[in-house]
């Protein structure tokens, strides 16, 4: 796919851009890359310089901090059509990445170089906004989230989190340890919780998988393992 290929493909996923004056999506079309990550490269580290406004437009990252101790715990995931927050707070307030991004799976990702980045939040109001206003919309999800941790039993959080994530035939594709990484526990936690449903009848544990069997009995997760 050439450059303007990809440059239509990425106005297409964010309407906005193509909106802006001819002047603004001259800026666009000449400073914007589009590196490409397969399955498992970073995206950025923690601690890193933020050079680029990172805007999703295929697959998927995570974005995540890890503990002295060695316990990973995700802070959201970026798709398709989707920003970064973490990149936009850095470009907006200076400073270093707080967390590291990889790639879950082959990602192409728009980078705008952080000097035009500012130039249009300067010079242009629709392009301020929609950074702003997404900006907003992703800081609303990290609250959502701390509320979660904070006040939320990690089985309703597990119960919940395996509903969301099973595809048309019931099923979650991630191990154990995956699972405890998205909730921010540890695997032998996920194991007992799990153990305890299958022995309910509720799911079923595979390898590397989790069939769900009750949805209606999941989604009360009243029984305690």
């Amino acid at each position: 796919m050439s450059h303007a290929d990809r440059v239509e493909r990425w106005f297409e996923q964010f309407p906005v851009l193509g909106t802006l004056p001819a002047d603004h999506r001259h800026i666009l079309r000449g400073a914007v890359r589009f590196p490409v990550l397969e399955a498992g490269a970073t995206a950025y580290e923690l601690g890193g310089a933020c050079a680029n406004y990172l805007m999703c437009i295929e697959g998927r990252t995570r974005v995540f901090r890890i503990s002295a101790g060695g316990r990973e715990m995700l802070i959201y995931r970026v798709g398709p059509r989707g920003t970064c927050v973490l990149t936009t707070q850095c470009l907006l307030a200076g400073g270093t990445f707080p967390a590291e991004s990889v790639a879950e799976q082959r990602t192409v990702l728009a980078a705008l170089p952080a000097e035009t980045f500012r130039h249009l939040m300067a010079a242009s109001a629709a392009f301020r906004a929609f950074v702003l206003d997404d900006y907003a919309k992703l800081m609303a999800v990290l609250f959502g989230l701390l509320d979660e941790i904070a006040f939320t039993p990690l089985e309703e959080r597990l119960a919940r989190h395996l509903l969301a994530q099973a595809d048309q035939h019931g099923r979650v594709t991630a191990t154990h340890r995956q699972i405890a990484a998205d909730l921010g526990t540890v695997r032998e936690v996920v194991s007992r919780h799990l153990a305890g449903w299958e022995r309910a009848g509720w799911i079923r544990v595979l390898r590397g998988q989790v069939e769900i069997r009750d949805r209606i009995a999941l989604a009360g997760h009243r029984l305690r393992p």
